[in-house]
């Protein structure tokens, strides 16, 4: 907990530094997560949100692997955030190699666990061969 409260003190005094004295109007800031492949690093990562909720980021946003390789861990992710705390997530969706099909069912599992917010984004095709759009 002591880290956490040290953590959140240094994120707090960058914040306030000469950087930001200037700034006019409004800032926002937001974060990026990937979603966590064990217990340990989920453990890590709500201690992470945990220290940096406080700042009041705009959103955060959570990855989602190439051809949807962390889609489960994702959903799972942006879920937990929609459903435990006031910062809203936005969801990484990649399209590659995704039927349109795929795409709404994505969606839609988004919308239902109260994500309103989709980074959708093309992604990289695998082994580099050229992009193909999909039905």
């Amino acid at each position: 907990m002591t880290s956490n409260l040290n953590s959140l003190a240094e994120a707090r005094r960058a914040a306030a530094s000469p950087l930001f004295a200037n700034l006019e109007g409004d800032i926002g800031v937001s974060f990026e997560f990937f979603p966590p492949k064990t217990e340990k690093m989920e453990a890590q990562l709500w201690d992470t949100f945990r220290t940096l909720e406080p700042l009041g980021p705009s959103f955060v946003s959570v990855t989602y692997g190439a051809g949807g390789s962390t889609r489960e861990r994702t959903h799972a992710t942006v879920a937990r955030i929609a459903a435990e705390s006031a910062v809203p997530p936005a969801a990484h969706l990649t399209c590659v190699e995704a039927s349109r099909a795929e795409i709404d069912e994505v969606a839609q599992a988004y919308w239902d666990a109260g994500v309103r917010h989709i980074v959708a984004l093309r992604g990289d095709v695998p082994g580099g061969a050229p992009y193909r759009a999909h039905p």
